[in-house]
């Protein structure tokens, strides 16, 4: 396997809220853990949430054994939920701050992934981008119910507002999936940063070039700040089978 990362601030942003790992080798039951934070709260409370929460996990993810990756994953980010949340009620500053996650690991062709607000996880096949996370957010919420098109969703003021985060509640839910893998797919993890900027079509196009990972992974950033920049911009690209 192969894959890239890449994080950037954007332009109109003076802090990068995002976080991001990304490893191919063994981590406790893992055999290989990838996961993007896209953190929110003021004055650096949302760069402390997603950071803390990603530590919280990846300390779960080493020392936990015997226990299947859907497991392994709800246990991580279920502890990560706890540590924000409690931060953010015994720190006045830290008071509201959360932080989105969605995380994977693949092992015998099966990929699986979790997901908390609407950081994305797409699996890229035969040229077309499958979105397997789903968003939780109002927009999403306003779709699902029929009150608004896929379409005007990409340009409603609301987009951003999230429906559940790490952090923000004593409680956090979860959603899974499993997706079996294909030879030449591409799984694609990264913050709304990305998605607002760049159309899924033009992902398609950059993601699926002949250039390496990390070359692909760079336009993807610099096309996203090409077209505004105005949030901060996290990537992990992975070629499951190079």
């Amino acid at each position: 396997m192969s894959y890239s990362v890449m994080t950037d601030t954007g332009l109109a942003r003076s802090i990068n809220q995002d976080a991001v790992f990304a490893t191919d080798e063994k981590m406790g039951e893992l055999p290989n853990f990838f996961v993007v934070a896209d953190g929110m709260g003021g004055h650096k409370a949302g760069e402390y949430a997603s950071s803390y929460a990603l530590d919280q996990m990846k300390l779960v993810v080493s020392h936990t054994g015997g226990s299947g990756p859907v497991q392994v994953l709800n246990q991580a980010i279920t502890t990560a939920n706890a540590a924000v949340y409690g931060k953010a009620t015994q720190e006045k500053e830290k008071n509201g701050m959360g932080t989105t996650i969605v995380a994977a690991s693949y092992d015998d062709e099966v990929l699986t992934v979790a997901n908390v607000g609407d950081s994305r996880l797409y699996l890229c096949r035969d040229n077309e981008l499958k979105q397997i996370t789903v968003d939780h957010s109002i927009v999403e919420e306003m779709v699902k119910q029929g009150q608004l098109s896929r379409n005007l969703a990409k340009d409603h003021p609301k987009r951003n507002y999230i429906t559940r985060a790490v952090g923000a509640e004593p409680q956090v839910r979860i959603d899974f999936f499993e997706e079996e893998l294909e030879e030449n797919d591409l799984i694609l993890l990264c913050s709304d940063g990305l998605t607002t900027m760049v159309d899924e079509d033009d992902i398609v196009k950059i993601i699926t070039e002949d250039k390496s990972l990390d070359k692909r992974t760079k336009e993807l950033i610099e096309t996203a700040n090409n077209n505004g920049g105005i949030d901060n911009i996290t990537v992990i690209l992975i070629d499951p089978y190079r």
